[in-house]
């Protein structure tokens, strides 16, 4: 009799109380509680089958991602979700650092090495004996991996305990919404979809929409169809989901043009990225119930929130009830309480606190302000600490903006290399309007347009900028504009 973690039993007891009443809406329809657990059953019946360990998913949202998940959960197997946006040397990197012994996945692709077996519910299922699966930390129930700034993944390692802590955090602060209803619009491959958007809603008792991302307008790491992604939203009439900058920028412009979004939305989380205030000013006055909140993979996802009845823009908002935060004498924020089992390879460092590499600050009642990554921040030649992430939301708040990344280090002028949106002629009044935001040192000063295409080069799988690629391949770029002023 398999012994199951009574957090992960908590779950699947959510699950069951639902009986014959919705939980999960997808491509195919609407499905039951109990329909869900069958299925999960199922897939957890063919893994053991299998005598599978370590099972890498890679699929598209929808019933069998989250009845699967759940099996991976239920069945002590370690799930490794692979988004679908990693490129295929990612991909070869996460199967071999992990030991990944079957592959899922929607599509006929095979990695090298794995051998087709019987499929199940849709999918393809492979597998493999790998060579020598690396041990993992005690209580592995997930490993996430992150792309960080090298594009190199990098596995997270996280408990069900963990992972099931945050989500009933989440649903306790959230409580009062009342949610019944919420649309997924990032994969489950993210964490942050996975915890906050499937687990925190099952337990919550609302009803999951759960399409292929395509269906919402969401496509790869970075494309987006707002006429589609702004319909799913009138179509569907969801009360809840949790956005990307991007995705609340464009659902933003949308209704500032006419297109508002249904009035069923209550609460609609962004992260992921540092967010403007003012974008989050013309959302709400757009009557987008949008509030800001601040995670990382390695604390489990989702650590500080505002909600509407404790909501301060320009913050990332108060802390969780299961996570304690500190600012260290550096200005770093440090977590204790939610931290990982520790990377995939590494020795866990010592100590109860974990280092997040943020910068950040507390006003006097809890909120937090999180303003960049401590290694991105550059000096002015005035002296000026800036953190380009802060000056790169109020660019990328600008629609006509679809990336931006500013250099100034030692430099008397602050350098923006721009990818327009349509029209460059945009770019100027564009920017403009983000330096009115901004104090005279963080203002951009001298820019250029570059192509989109020899930008994207620059990006990791999932769309992080490389700051250190975009310096060398914009090398030359760079040194005029960051000379222009010092000459003139």
């Amino acid at each position: 009799m398999r012994c199951v973690d009574p957090a992960v039993r908590g779950l699947l007891d959510s699950c069951a109380s639902r009986g014959t009443q919705a939980a999960i809406t997808d491509a195919l329809g609407t499905h039951t509680g109990a329909q869900l657990l069958e299925a999960s059953a199922s897939w957890q019946q063919r893994l053991d089958a299998l005598g599978a360990r370590r099972v890498a998913v890679r699929a598209e949202n929808g019933l069998q991602w989250v009845a699967l998940d759940l099996a991976l959960l239920a069945g002590g197997f370690v799930a490794v979700p692979i988004p679908a946006f990693f490129s295929a040397q990612q991909v070869t990197h996460v199967l071999e650092h992990a030991g990944i012994d079957v592959w899922v996945a929607d599509d006929a692709h095979l990695p090298a090495g794995f051998s087709p077996v019987a499929g199940h519910a849709g999918l393809q299922v492979a597998q493999r004996q790998p060579s020598a699966p690396p041990v993992l930390p005690e209580d592995t129930a997930k490993i996430t991996f992150t792309s960080g700034s090298t594009g190199t993944p990098k596995g997270v390692c996280l408990s069900a305990r963990q992972m099931l802590t945050t989500a009933r955090s989440l649903v306790a602060v959230l409580a009062p919404l009342e949610v019944q209803s919420h649309l997924s619009v990032l994969p489950y491959a993210l964490l942050l979809e996975n915890l906050a958007g499937i687990y925190a809603n099952l337990i919550n008792g609302s009803v999951v929409t759960a399409l292929p991302l395509a269906a919402v307008g969401v496509g790869g790491a970075t494309g987006l169809d707002v006429p589609a992604f702004v319909n799913a939203f009138t179509e569907q009439r969801p009360e809840s989901t949790i956005l990307v900058p991007q995705q609340l920028l464009a659902l933003t412009a949308a209704a500032e043009f006419g297109l508002q979004p249904p009035a069923s939305l209550r609460f609609a989380a962004v992260g992921g990225g540092k967010v403007a205030p003012d974008l989050i000013r013309r959302a709400r006055a757009q009557h987008i119930p949008v509030y800001e909140g601040y995670g990382l993979s390695e604390c489990g996802s989702v650590l500080t929130l505002n909600c509407p009845d404790a909501d301060r823009p320009g913050t990332v908002g108060r802390v969780l009830p299961h996570a304690q935060v500190r600012i260290d004498a550096q200005g770093e924020v440090l977590v204790r309480g939610a931290g990982m089992l520790g990377y995939l390879g590494e020795a866990v460092e010592a100590g109860d606190w974990l280092a997040t590499g943020d910068l950040g600050a507390f006003d006097e009642d809890g909120y937090l302000r999180v303003t960049g990554r401590r290694k991105n921040c550059f000096i002015t030649s005035f002296g000026r600490n800036v953190q380009p992430e802060w000056v790169e939301s109020e660019l990328l708040a600008e629609v006509p903006v679809a990336q931006a990344a500013v250099f100034g280090e030692a430099s008397p002028v602050n350098a923006a290399l721009v990818v327009a949106r349509g029209d460059e002629q945009a770019l100027g009044p564009a920017i403009a309007a983000a330096n009115a935001r901004l104090p005279d040192y963080a203002r951009v000063h001298t820019w250029r347009a570059v192509d989109a295409a020899r930008f994207a080069t620059c990006l990791t799988a999932n769309g992080r900028l490389r700051r250190d690629v975009v310096a060398d391949v914009f090398s030359s770029e760079l040194a005029e504009l960051l000379q222009y002023e010092e000459s003139a």
